[in-house]
């Protein structure tokens, strides 16, 4: 048993040791902040992308930097995950992106609008957060090998725009979206040309197709042909 006076000495000791590591490891963080958060790239972009993430209350259906609400995605790196065209053509118009499937509010943002939210969404995924939020296994994406190999193929074997965009929507290998049709054997399904064209164009080449037109540059569609075409 501790006499009175060696108790008060003990929670007085104790309490200022506390107080002293607090004040040591606010130091230290705040120290940190302006490396970890890239402080030399919030640029006015970026501040104007977070003040449209603010005015229209995007928390109160998706989780940012671990707060917010878990209706809607976790967004922390999200452009490292989806990446600036998909994310452009979502925030331009959801319906269209996901057809009678995403209940996102379309907010009729402007171009400059949505830059300043892709410029702010980029600046949140290059911060140094620790290792948060850890990357699930279970949604890491397998695809078929090519017909050249056997096993699945890595990441680094597909066309980044695949890895991006079509898994948003599309599963292979048993992953991905569960929106449009598997991608397994389409190579052997469909010709070179008509996944070009469907590419292109999905509505021209089957009119009241619920694939949206997506944003992709003439080089993203020949990575993609070639890729597909050799899912047999």
């Amino acid at each position: 048993m501790l006499s009175k006076s060696a108790a008060r000495s003990f929670f007085l000791v104790g309490t200022l040791v506390c107080v002293a590591f607090f004040i040591g490891l606010t130091v230290d963080t705040l120290g940190r902040v302006p490396a970890q958060t890239r402080a030399q790239n919030l640029t006015d972009s970026v501040k104007l992308g977070k003040k449209l993430w603010e005015k229209n209350n995007c928390m109160g259906c998706h989780t940012l930097l671990g707060e917010g609400a878990y209706y809607a995605p976790e967004l922390t790196r999200v452009y490292e995950r989806r990446g600036p065209q998909f994310m452009r053509a979502l925030l331009k118009d959801p319906q269209a992106m996901y057809p009678g499937e995403r209940k996102m509010v379309k907010y009729n943002f402007t171009d400059a609008e949505i830059d300043q939210l892709i410029a702010f969404f980029q600046w949140i995924g290059e911060m140094d957060l620790n290792g948060f939020p850890p990357k699930p296994h279970l949604v890491q994406l397998a695809v078929t090998a090519t017909s050249t190999g056997g096993g699945v193929a890595q990441a680094s074997d597909r066309p980044f725009v695949f890895n991006q965009m079509c898994v948003a929507c599309h599963t292979m290998g048993g992953q991905g979206g569960l929106v449009g049709p598997t991608l397994d054997g389409v190579g052997k399904r469909l010709t070179a040309d008509y996944i070009a064209a469907w590419l292109r164009d999905p509505a021209a080449v089957k009119p009241g197709t619920r694939m949206p037109r997506l944003p992709l540059t003439d080089k993203d569609i020949t990575e993609l042909t070639a890729f597909l075409s050799q899912q047999k």
